[in-house]
């Protein structure tokens, strides 16, 4: 399987074939709005910005799972996010992370990487659509071992 086999609702309310980002590099993230890492929404921006033009794509999925930190509507969300952190990336509905009811997304990238813990978990996905690694909440979008996982995955043959 695949990420490209997989659909999700945007913020918007549309459906989106994730298929679109094929022959990107994707790094998935679970958000929250009232969380102590929602910061990390600018460093996941800040990272965006550098390395889209290379490929990277970064794809937020809010998520109330963790401590009902993103009890907000798609709108809410979508405005405190634009207004606050000026996130540009592309975000999508609000989706259950883990257990039952979790998002098919969710379902294919913890199958070897497990749930995550906690908000702002990140899965790195690379151009075919594979998860190749995961961090922790604590790792911030400017970790070096974020940053070293990205470029490999973008320098990676396709």
């Amino acid at each position: 399987m695949s990420l490209h086999e997989i659909s999700a609702t945007t913020i918007d309310g549309a459906t989106q074939s994730l298929a679109d980002y094929k022959g990107k590099v994707v790094l998935i993230v679970n958000t929250a709005s009232e969380c102590g890492s929602t910061p990390q929404y600018a460093g996941l921006e800040g990272l965006w910005r550098h390395y889209r033009d290379r490929g990277l794509v970064v794809l937020g999925f809010p998520s109330n799972d963790f401590g009902g930190q993103e009890p907000g509507s798609e709108a809410e969300i979508k405005t405190f996010c634009s207004t606050k952190y000026k996130v540009s990336f592309p975000l999508f509905a609000k989706v259950k992370v883990k257990g039952e009811g979790q998002a098919p997304v969710y379902r294919f990238l913890t199958a070897d990487y497990g749930e995550p813990k906690w908000n702002f978990h990140k899965y790195l996905v690379n151009r075919d659509g594979k998860v190749i690694k995961a961090f922790a909440t604590g790792i911030a979008p400017e970790d070096v071992s974020l940053r070293a996982a990205v470029e490999a995955a973008l320098d990676a043959p396709a």
